[in-house]
């Protein structure tokens, strides 16, 4: 939500004669945030200081399966729920608060954040079969913890609800509990009624030591009191593939906040090969039904790793197979980006195209994977930018009126109705002209590249309508072919040094702050499409299908087209 404006404060306590005896610091920021049950749609909404905010968010599952995640992790992670326009994390129930560096980051880059109790229903009274309906086990030292853990987070300005557990509500005990340790200061009950004064407030102000928190909310379950349909029912999802103009639909969701769905959330080629032994290369077997629709067989390591198909017999036919069978694993998954980018694109704008007359947010799950998953997500255990990350929309959601706006925009119809994308193929081979000016600039361990990407191909005849379709040759990754590459112009200064981040891009440039010109020979024209890049260390005795990726890496943008004469900057940083 735009640059945010943190202090730090530190407390120190010196006792005479020995000097200090303790020290605290931190980050603090002066908002506010409310929350009620909006009126129009149904649907919980946020403000912060007095203005509405669509929530557009996702379910932050654990962070690492084995809990080994760093402070410079957590930072690139929650940067990546950044660059992505979100504006909440949820810690899911079904997983544990997190360490004090996720919520800096978050403070830092201005999210939103849903705490979540361990409290799910799969494990706690509900499920199939049903589970212990008093879990936790030890509920004295449950709220122990919790009390530990509303005084570690309550200091964090993103910070912006408690909410009992997932798709449940706590034991009696524990929820009664909480609602008292947690309710809210008489200001911040008192200043959200229209009418009231200061003059008014003020007497009745308590002690706010007093208080555990006292100025969030506390929800008791993730599917009451605003979210989903506010009264417990599973009526969150769906979680599986659909035809994009679904979301736009008028019944496909009722109700105004809808905390958890999800589409399809196959990764990269590469990240398959470096996350599964050669038995899960396999890609699903298509297999055609009675009823005219196909059915996905995924390999057994893919079923174990919850796969989720990019079809739905009898309801949604294989979106995958629109742009043509696959032949291997590079294919399918360059395919797979394909449709995971309409998916993503279409669930967020059919959300934000009823932002205020029928949603109040919505939050996509999951976010991330703490583990090798194949179920739908936004980004995979690698951090390997896949294309869901890139969708980026232009979406006013502010409560001010923007007016004397400028909006240039390309349309390149990736999905239409009734379409044929099979065309695609004869083109997977043909190559536009481009022309590429880089720049490295390098500081200690971390490198900013900055690429301008010109499409120099003539325009094409405006009769063949395929040119919009075509592709430039890729390597097995998915990326245009490096090898491609040729330089026509150089400019080369500064001191020459070695070392492994200065011959990474040793195609583009030879030396940091050095401007490097080259292009890709073609002699097609038209679109250049689905252009993404992607950064990889030098390997003189490199092995067919090691894995050189440099991971993570953060892009201004990627997965773009360019039409005829069209150019384009990306920035990369690692």
């Amino acid at each position: 939500m735009g640059k945010q404006s943190l202090y730090n404060v530190e407390i120190g306590v010196e006792v005479k004669g020995f000097g200090e005896s303790d020290m605290w610091n931190h980050h603090f920021c002066f908002r506010k945030i409310e929350s009620e049950i909006d009126s129009v749609t149904g649907g919980r909404l946020f403000k912060v200081n007095g203005q509405p905010v669509f929530i557009r968010g996702g379910n932050w599952i654990l962070s690492d399966g084995l809990l080994w995640l760093s402070k410079k992790r957590y930072q690139t992670d929650i940067k990546f729920h950044s660059d992505m326009n979100f504006n909440m994390i949820r810690c899911w129930g079904g997983g544990l608060a997190e360490r004090p560096e996720f919520y800096h980051y978050c403070d830092f880059y201005g999210l939103l954040v849903w705490e979540e109790f361990w409290i799910t229903g799969d494990c706690d009274g509900r499920g199939v079969p049903i589970s212990n309906p008093d879990g936790p086990l030890d509920h004295e030292l449950f709220l122990l913890c919790a009390r530990d853990t509303v005084k570690l987070l309550r200091n964090h300005p993103s910070l912006a609800l408690w909410v009992g557990g997932n798709e449940q509500v706590p034991p009696e005990d524990i929820n009664t509990a909480l609602k008292d340790e947690l309710k809210l200061h008489p200001y911040f009950q008192i200043s959200t009624q229209s009418g009231n004064s200061q003059e008014d407030i003020f007497p009745l102000l308590d002690d706010p030591s007093q208080y555990l928190d006292g100025t969030r909310i506390y929800i008791q379950g993730s599917m009451w009191d605003g979210f989903a349909d506010g009264k417990g029912g599973f009526s969150d999802g769906p979680y599986e593939i659909q035809y994009p103009e679904s979301f736009f639909k008028d019944d496909f969701y009722k109700y105004g906040f809808n905390p958890e769905v999800v589409s399809v959330g196959m990764p990269i080629a590469a990240t398959i090969r470096a996350t599964m032994p050669q038995e899960g290369w396999q890609i699903p077997l298509f297999k055609k039904l009675s009823n005219g629709y196909v059915e996905e067989v995924p390999n057994p390591m893919w079923e174990y790793h919850k796969y989720i198909a990019y079809s739905k017999p009898g309801l949604v036919h294989d979106q995958i197979l629109l742009y043509g069978t696959p032949t291997d694993l590079d294919d399918f998954c360059l395919k797979a980006q394909l449709v995971n980018y309409v998916q993503y694109r279409a669930l967020l704008e059919g959300w934000t195209s009823r932002m205020w007359s029928k949603y109040t947010g919505v939050l996509i799950w999951k976010n991330q994977n703490p583990w090798t998953g194949l179920r739908g997500k936004v980004m995979d255990w690698e951090d390997s930018s896949p294309s869901i990350i890139y969708d980026m929309q232009v979406v006013n959601t502010t409560s001010d009126e923007l007016s004397n706006v400028a909006i240039e925009v390309n349309f390149y119809w990736l999905y239409l109705l009734g379409g044929d994308y099979k065309l695609l193929e004869p083109y997977r081979k043909k190559k536009v002209l481009l022309k590429i000016t880089s720049q490295v600039f390098i500081g200690g361990s971390a490198y900013e590249i900055r690429m301008h990407v010109r499409n120099t191909s003539k325009k094409p005849d405006s009769e063949n309508l395929l040119y919009k379709n075509r592709f430039i040759e890729r390597d097995s990754d998915g990326d245009f072919d490096v090898a491609s590459l040729e330089p026509v112009n150089s400019r080369i200064e500064g001191k020459k040094e070695g070392g492994l981040i200065r011959r990474i891009f040793r195609r583009f440039q030879h030396e940091a702050n050095a401007l490097r010109v080259t292009e890709v020979n073609g002699t097609e024209v038209g679109v250049a499409f689905f252009l993404h890049f992607s950064v990889h260390a030098w390997k003189p005795d490199h092995k067919e299908g090691e894995d050189t990726r440099i991971l993570p890496v953060h892009y201004s943008d990627n997965y773009f087209s360019l039409a005829s004469g069209e150019d384009f900057s990306v920035f990369k940083s690692k």
